[in-house]
């Protein structure tokens, strides 16, 4: 069966629209009160390999519900004014959701290299505790 879109054309179109955020300016940001970093990985993800201080986790599948005021799933965090900069392991998952994003109208970046970019420049990881 052939699709009328690959995942990586959609990848492709959603990168050329949105901000990406490069690992060592996003590692430059971390610390800004201004910038929220927001980790659309699995949660399984984030116990295996740890996450970036301070971010924020909110499933992919949670996404669009969590960040809509009309939603009965709205988070609070999403309806502050900051800098939102979601991040996946490689960079799409969180490019498609910024793409989505900004066609509802709410502003976000993403880390263009994931949370495996941020690893390989050496950028703080905080594990999980064990259970």
């Amino acid at each position: 069966m052939a699709l009328k879109k690959t995942a990586a054309q959609m990848v492709a179109d959603a990168r050329a629209r949105i901000e990406e955020i490069d690992t060592e300016d996003g590692i430059a940001m971390m610390d800004d009160p201004n910038v929220q970093i927001v980790d659309l990985r699995d949660p399984r993800e984030r116990e295996r390999t740890g996450f970036i201080p301070g971010s924020f986790h909110c499933p992919r599948g949670m996404l669009e519900f969590w960040v809509d005021p009309d939603s009965p799933y709205f988070k609070e965090i999403f309806g502050r004014d900051r800098k939102f900069v979601f991040h996946c392991a490689s960079g799409w998952r969180s490019a498609l959701s910024v793409a989505t994003l900004q066609d509802m109208g709410f502003d976000a970046a993403h880390l263009k290299e994931g949370f495996s970019g941020w690893e390989k420049a050496g950028g703080p990881v905080e594990k999980v505790a064990p259970k």
